[in-house]
This record gives C-alpha cells, sequence and structure tokens, in this order.
C-alpha cells in the first residue's frame, strides 16, 4: 500500500500548472479529471498505466497517419502474394510501399533483424525472416506482420495469408485464430482491465481445441516500437493493467493447432517454431482506447 501511495502522490500536479503530457493548457483543464480516477483505481491495488504510455489526441493522430502506411503495405502484398512468391519478394513489396509513403519499416535493424518485414510459414509461430530461398507453396500458411515508423510513430499490424488451396484444418485455424482478436477487441473499454482480453482468448482458442503461446504475446505500441504494458492470454478476468483513454497497444494471439510449447532457431535467433512442427496463426490488430471504447487503428 505504502508502493501505490507513493505512487499516488508522484501524480500529482498543481491544477494551474502545465499538464505533463505537454499540450500546453493547464493541468486541470487537460488531464486532471483523468488521473483523479486512476488514482482512485490505483488506491483500490490496481495495476495502472504510467503517464508516459497515455497518448495524447495529438500522438494518436500520429500514431493513426503511421497506420495507414502500415496497412497500405498489407493491401499491397494481399493482392500480390501467391504460390512461387519468395518471402524476401514480400520483404521487397513492404520495404518500397513504406518508403514510398515517407515511412521506415520498423523491424529493419530492429535488435539485429535483418529485413523489412517478418514472414512466417506455417509452423513458424513468429519471426520468420524473408528470403530468396523460401519460396511459397500451394498449401501454405504465411503470417505477414509489418510495422512502420512515421514521423517517429509507431504502427504494428499482422494477416495471415493461405496460399493457393489449403487445407480445412489450416483454414479453421486462421478462421479461430481471427475470432480470438475480434472477441478480445470487443473487451477493449474504458475502466476495463486487460486480463479480460486474454481471458477470452483462451476461452475460445482452447474451446476450438488449440492452445495459445504463452511466451509472446501484444505490447503496448505508439511513441515506441515496444512500450507498456506486455499483453499475455494466460490472464482471467478483471486481472493485469486498468484500460485507459489514451492507451494504444496491440492485440496478438499466437494460436497453435497442436501444443503451446515453442522454440527459437538457434543459429539466427528469431525465427520461432512450434515443438511438434503443428501449424501457428497469428492476427494483430493495434487499437487505441477511447472514451466511449476502442478505435482500431491498424487490421
Amino acid at each position: 500500500m505504502d508502493i501505490i501511495r507513493k505512487k499516488v502522490n508522484e501524480m500529482k500536479i498543481g491544477r494551474n500548472d502545465p499538464c505533463w503530457c505537454g499540450s500546453g493548457r493547464k493541468y486541470k483543464q487537460c488531464h486532471e479529471a483523468l488521473d483523479r480516477k486512476i488514482e482512485r483505481y490505483a488506491l483500490e491495488g490496481c495495476i495502472v498505466p504510467p503517464r508516459e504510455i497515455i497518448k495524447t489526441p495529438e500522438q494518436i493522430e500520429g500514431i493513426r497517419q503511421s497506420a495507414k502506411v502500415n496497412i497500405a503495405c498489407l493491401d499491397e502484398v494481399a493482392k500480390k502474394i501467391g504460390p512461387g512468391m519468395s518471402t524476401q519478394e514480400i520483404d521487397d513489396i513492404v520495404d518500397k510501399v513504406t518508403r514510398d509513403m515517407g515511412g521506415i519499416p520498423a523491424p529493419l535493424n530492429y535488435e539485429g533483424f535483418p529485413k523489412s518485414v517478418c514472414t512466417s510459414v506455417n509452423d513458424q509461430v513468429c519471426h520468420g525472416i524473408p528470403s530468396e530461398d523460401v519460396i511459397l507453396q500451394e498449401g501454405d500458411i504465411i503470417n505477414v506482420d509489418c510495422s512502420t515508423i512515421l514521423n517517429g510513430y509507431y504502427s504494428d499490424s499482422s494477416r495471415m495469408f493461405c496460399i493457393g488451396e489449403v487445407s480445412e484444418e489450416k483454414k479453421k485455424l486462421i478462421q479461430v485464430t481471427k475470432e480470438c482478436c475480434d472477441l478480445a477487441l470487443k473487451e477493449v473499454k474504458p475502466w476495463g482491465f486487460m486480463g479480460d482480453l486474454g481471458a477470452v482468448v483462451m476461452e475460445h482458442a482452447t474451446k476450438n481445441g488449440y492452445t495459445v503461446v504463452r511466451e509472446i504475446g501484444g505490447h503496448g505500441c505508439g511513441l515506441e516500437f515496444h512500450e507498456e504494458p506486455w499483453i499475455g492470454y494466460h490472464t482471467n478476468r478483471g486481472e493485469e493493467m486498468l484500460l485507459v483513454p489514451g492507451m494504444t497497444f496491440t492485440i496478438e494471439p499466437m494460436v497453435n493447432a497442436g501444443t503451446q510449447k515453442i522454440y527459437t532457431d538457434q543459429e539466427n535467433g528469431w525465427e520461432v517454431y512450434t515443438l511438434d512442427g503443428e501449424p501457428s496463426a497469428q492476427w494483430e490488430y493495434q487499437v487505441a482506447v477511447t472514451e466511449s471504447g476502442v478505435e482500431i487503428l491498424t487490421y
């Protein structure tokens, strides 16, 4: 409780002082009412978001503009992807669209990642590295995970693609994974809890006979590529961080057809695979919590 009181006291600011968000407005005309409500939850023992991840309207607009580039990249991939294409060609498409629209591919050189997009095929869970040697075959499924920087603002989303005719089992995995994201989206509401998203994802995936990866999840995103909070999907309702207007983060459960256990390629240190070789699927949205619900920024 002493730690909570200390955090609340750190939030104090004079009502006529400039607001902490940098808007230039007086605190009482800007974030005071929001802060007071957050304080009440903090005193009840809830995990509350730090100020630095609560975005101003101007910042959210910057993220929206970045998101337009991100969406355009995936739309262009959707037009061209098919059997016989290499994953390097997907990387080339994303890099060109991003730069033509004034952006920078966020993954490129991020902590040493060598490409502009992640392309994860079949049993690759995430972080697949594009290559001229990886040729998409009839029956494959692939996740294309695109992240963009525009004017210093970050956006992030991914989609699944079926290459030609795929098995009914793979189609169902892709569909159920998207349903998990859509159900989680409905749980994003001001003064709810992050754990509500994880609970509904886990319930729906399990009901359909699938497992959800534990080690990798969603994340805050907007002013940085990865911000607080980390978002897992093995959670309970009413737990984890409080959802507050101005938060922006990704919803991106990774759902496996078999075991939830995964491993990382030891040679490149990036590509993550299912331990049993069964396929995995992922969809990713970036969202903003609003006063009335949720805004979908990317898809």
